[in-house]
Order: structure tokens, then C-alpha cells, then sequence
């Protein structure tokens, strides 16, 4: 078995891309969807290092919900970029702050 502080250091660099991703890419809001998308990989990696390692299943279980609720909102965040995008034909997040106002 593989020992937990190396996917320990996986999974900080996986956040830390992520957390980098973020602050490049802050203009298009699908990448920041995407980057909010890999800090939860990051860190469930984690939790699945470490329920492997002290063998339970808790870890796991609790990353299949943070999983399953991360692609929820991830599928209503897309949908409303989606109408954004069929509305104004940009996804800029400087422009969706102007949604605020409209709404």
C-alpha cells in the first residue's frame, strides 16, 4: 500500500493547481467551475488516503457524497452559464457581476 503522506503531497499539489487555476483564470467562469472542481478531488483524495489507511469506510463514504453534490452543482452551475451565455453570448465573470443588477 501506498503511504498516505505521498498522496498527501498528491493531493496538495492537485489543490494547489486548482487554487492556481483560480486566481489566472478569474475572466471565464467555466474555468473557475473547474477549478472549484479540482480542490474537491484534492481533498477527497485525502480522505481516501487516509480511510484506506486505518481501513474505514467512512472516508470513502463521505467522498462519494462530496463527489455526488460537487457534480450537482456543477451541472445547475453549467446550465446557468449556458442561459447566461444564450442571453448576452459572453461567460465572463466580470459581466456576470452586471447580473446582480439586472435581476
Amino acid at each position: 500500500m501506498i503511504d498516505p503522506s505521498v498522496i498527501n503531497g498528491l493531493s496538495a499539489v492537485v489543490f494547489c493547481v486548482a487554487i492556481a487555476g483560480l486566481v489566472i483564470n478569474l475572466d471565464n467562469l467555466i474555468k473557475v467551475f473547474l477549478c472549484v472542481e479540482l480542490m474537491f478531488l484534492g481533498v477527497s483524495l485525502n480522505f481516501i488516503a487516509y480511510a484506506a489507511a486505518w481501513q474505514q469506510v467512512d472516508g470513502q463514504v463521505f467522498v462519494v457524497f462530496v463527489l455526488t453534490v460537487a457534480a450537482a452543482e456543477s451541472a445547475v452551475g453549467l446550465g446557468m452559464l449556458v442561459f447566461y451565455f444564450r442571453q448576452k453570448s459572453n461567460v465572463s465573470l466580470a459581466q456576470g457581476n452586471q447580473l446582480k443588477d439586472e435581476l
